[in-house]
């Protein structure tokens, strides 16, 4: 007899051998027993969970000789042609090549007629969304009003491609992706019947490599046990499926949140040494960040696809680095997913990611920039230090949700940097030019036009020559209060300034107010940065007017 191979040899035949997908079964069976059966039926999931072959034992249990029964007895003569898909009332379709207007119509003129020998006419059509739009509409009537002996199995995995016409017509069953334990489980049934040998970490790395998808499981068991004549080693399985140990995840996560980018690169060496594809490393490293996560979070190790030490090691590094980094992380992590996916670089892109991530510890909290406290020095290895009292293992509330950060910078002292508070006789005898450099540093537009239009300084009052384009800039966020906090931090608290047509001090405006000193203060400052604000008016405070 020729070779069978596992996944069709180990497909199921019978709703309690489905594996992964209980609430469906349940449901289903519920139907056959109730005698409430659906006119259509739609199943929706990603490939390899089960829908096509829930639709053939749901096909079995509708024509089984002792049905309808919620479990077919696979033994009569209708169980045994529905197996081989030699019934004629059992009909299967696949949409990717049958996807033609002309062939729709000529199926249903075909389905007006009584089924041939069992009790109900089944139509599978595998996935449906590959249907034109034309074909759609020539199957809606009979799909809305079928002859009592028909009955529709739809089957999907881009359910949102299908129309709402036809959803609102079928009873709608969506597959799960099935865990990896139920995988593994599956697996270790397979090798003991098919006498494979092969170690629960190996059927571990096979059910993850699955992704969800138990036909994809099987079928990477069958290639490994070809490979390996029976027997599949550890080694082996990691090298042939492209995966990692987690050790290497544990290294990498540890220099991300340590901001150590030499150990970043040497994952990423190692990556390129041992060939594997840089894409789906990404991918594997976010599922681990993600366990991280939730461990942080208080989640039980168990209910992590890890060995125990392995998952008590993880579980111990994320408390440690805390939910709210882990968090940062994982975002920072995402943003870049779809650029790793595209890059035709891909392992500069995962690289890069890596070391941006690597950059979050030394970030600072806005809110104790914006209050003007110094940043703690960090300890070695530039992780950020658990805030006091606070309980990193549970997720932060509403209230405690991850504040944005900024880059670890001093709190400015005032916006002319090194020369603040100085007189103006320490600065030098060209004091315009050193308030231009400083200009340059906040608001290089606005010093571009002094450079062009050199103002001058007169006593305590800098002349500004009358220019439309100065204006335009003067009148643009908050770029007067910049330049009058500079004045004073250049030319001394007393300085003012003046527009100058050239023949002196104009007289068609006010001489500007020399500026309130809290327009100096650095958390006025910073807020007017990160917001691009501009202040209106400063009004002394409610408990300064009552005294």
């Amino acid at each position: 007899m020729s070779y069978q191979v596992l996944a069709r040899k180990w497909r199921p035949q019978t709703f309690a051998s489905l594996v992964g997908q209980e609430p469906i079964v349940t449901a289903l069976r519920n139907a056959l027993t109730e005698g409430r059966i659906a006119q259509a039926y739609l199943f929706s999931g990603i490939r390899g969970v089960g829908k096509t072959t829930a639709a053939r034992v749901l096909a079995k249990a509708l024509n089984c000789e002792k049905g309808p029964a919620a479990d077919p007895c696979d033994d009569c003569l209708s169980c045994r042609e529905i197996t081989k898909g030699a019934d004629l009332d059992v009909i299967e379709v696949d949409a990717a090549t049958y996807s033609k207007v002309e062939q729709v119509r000529d199926l249903t003129e075909s389905l007006r007629y009584g089924p041939a020998r069992d009790r109900y006419k089944v139509v599978v059509i595998d996935e449906i969304h590959r249907l034109s739009r034309q074909a759609f509409d020539a199957l809606l009537k009979i799909v809305e009003e079928p002859p009592p002996h028909l009955v529709f199995i739809f089957a999907t995995t881009e359910i949102e491609a299908v129309p709402a016409t036809v959803l609102s017509r079928c009873q709608e069953f969506h597959f799960r992706r099935v865990s990896s334990q139920e995988v593994a489980a599956l697996l270790r049934r397979i090798c003991t019947a098919e006498s494979i040998a092969a170690s629960d970490a190996a059927l571990r790395l096979v059910a993850r490599a699955g992704e969800g998808s138990v036909r994809d499981a099987v079928a990477l068991l069958d290639q490994l046990a070809t490979f390996g004549s029976g027997t599949i080693a550890d080694d082996e399985a990691v090298r042939l499926l492209g995966g990692l140990d987690t050790a290497l995840f544990a290294r990498l996560l540890e220099a991300i949140l340590a901001g150590d980018p030499p150990g970043v690169r040497a994952a990423v060496e190692r990556i390129e040494d041992e060939g594997w594809d840089p894409r789906h490393v990404y991918c594997q490293f976010l599922a681990y960040c993600r366990d991280a996560l939730h461990l942080a979070m208080g989640g039980a190790e168990t209910q992590v696809d890890l060995p125990a030490e392995e998952a008590a090691a993880l579980a111990g590094r994320a408390r440690v680095a805390g939910y709210e980094n882990l968090l940062r992380l994982l975002q920072q992590l995402l943003a870049s997913e779809q650029i790793v996916r595209r890059s035709e670089a891909g392992v500069l892109a995962v690289e890069i990611a890596w070391l941006r991530a690597a950059e979050l510890p030394k970030l600072v909290r806005v809110e104790e920039l914006l209050a003007g406290q110094k940043r703690e020095e960090q300890p070695s290895g530039g992780r950020t230090p658990a805030t006091k009292g606070a309980d990193r293992s549970k997720p932060a509330t509403a209230a405690e949700t991850p504040a944005p950060l900024l880059p670890t910078q001093q709190p400015p002292q005032d916006p002319a940097g090194e020369v603040a508070g100085t007189a103006r006789g320490d600065v030098g005898p060209d004091v315009v030019g050193v308030l231009i450099a400083e200009l340059e540093k906040r608001r290089p537009s606005l010093a571009a036009v002094f450079h062009e239009h050199r103002p001058r300084l007169e006593d305590d009052v800098l002349l500004v020559p009358r220019d439309a384009h100065l204006e335009t800039e003067l009148r643009r966020g908050n770029n007067r209060q910049i330049l009058e906090m500079v004045m004073t931090a250049v030319c001394g608290s007393g300085t003012r300034w003046q527009e100058d047509d050239g023949d002196g001090v104009s007289p068609s405006r006010p001489e500007a107010p020399p500026a309130p000193q809290v327009l100096s203060h650095p958390v006025v400052q910073t807020v007017l940065e990160i917001f691009n604000g501009r202040v209106e008016r400063v009004e002394p405070h409610a408990r300064a007017r009552e005294d």
